[in-house]
């Protein structure tokens, strides 16, 4: 192939108590296009952080594809890239994988398709650092995840029709920050109470029973410390469930916030922006997206 159009959905992870197990991909894309020349690198960006991200080897896309040259033992051609992000940057809807993803995806694409998905994931993870947002970003839905010194493993879970609500206010978060956050060490109970509750929160995913999702989306081992970092958090969270909304958590490691309702979402959005407006003057988006069940596309390819 000389050309390709990849396209990727947004994710949210941990979804409440899944702390790096639970990704779950979204109605938003980011696409990367690519097209071999004679020439050298050539990288152009649109949408969100468009005049901030890198244009050389330093960005996630072109290592994700040189990182599939590599993989192949083949060298890589001059490239054109055109990269636009409308998943916001920095945001905790899965930016930095979906980069990867693009890569990785394009690149086996242009060479023939010669890695299967399970080794793009592994290639994946392994530049992301965790797979629960690359994960999603691939295979679409809702994705359970286990990785750590047992190895890897990972499973597309179906997932009951919803729609979510995502509201990302106007603040800065730094992912490493956040993770930097959070105790090494957890109480025993804390654990056990996380790891029962990320099942039911996977079982009312599957089934849509959001009033089982309300009682399991308790977390206990990260949102305490990374809600600190999110001004009027309390607020957006309380204004989401009195307009209808079953559960509500943090996406990624924010600042966006995720809420899981059966209806009367536009209603929920306009509450968390309002909170975040009052409470913490500032200004937030939001969006009513419907779950991914696509994961990545190829949107063209031609020799």
């Amino acid at each position: 192939m000389n050309s390709v159009k990849v396209s990727i959905p947004a994710t949210s992870a941990n979804l409440g108590p899944g702390f790096d197990s639970l990704g779950l991909a979204l109605g938003l894309r980011s696409t990367v296009e690519i097209q071999t020349t004679p020439g050298s690198l050539h990288v152009e960006m649109r949408g969100s952080g468009a005049a901030a991200l890198p244009r050389d080897t330093h960005n996630l896309v072109v290592q994700s594809v040189l990182a599939v040259y590599k993989r192949v033992m083949q060298k890589p051609p001059g490239l054109h890239m055109l990269l636009t992000n409308e998943i916001p940057t920095g945001s905790g809807l899965g930016s930095s994988a979906a980069a990867i993803i693009g890569g990785v995806v394009a690149a086996n694409v242009l060479l023939g398709s010669p890695l299967s998905d399970d080794e793009l994931l592994d290639m994946a993870t392994e530049i992301e650092g965790h797979p629960d947002n690359v994960s999603p970003a691939l295979l679409g839905g809702l994705v359970v995840c286990s990785y750590g010194p047992c190895g890897m493993l990972r499973q597309r879970v179906p997932v009951a029709p919803m729609k979510v609500v995502i509201t990302l206010p106007d603040v800065a978060v730094s992912t490493k920050e956040q993770r930097a956050a959070l105790p090494t060490m957890v109480p025993l109970s804390d654990a056990a109470s996380n790891i029962g509750r990320a099942v039911l929160v996977v079982h009312a995913l599957q089934t849509g029973k959001f009033t089982l999702l309300r009682e399991a989306m308790c977390d206990r081992l990260h949102q305490p410390h990374r809600k600190q970092a999110i001004p009027a958090y309390d607020e957006a969270f309380y204004a989401a469930l009195s307009q209808g909304a079953a559960a509500v958590a943090i996406s990624g490691a924010g600042p966006s916030m995720i809420a899981f309702a059966p209806d009367r979402h536009d209603r929920i959005a306009e509450a968390m922006v309002e909170a975040f407006r009052r409470v913490a003057k500032c200004k937030a988006q939001s969006w009513v997206l419907p779950v991914d069940m696509d994961g990545a596309r190829i949107e063209d390819a031609s020799s």
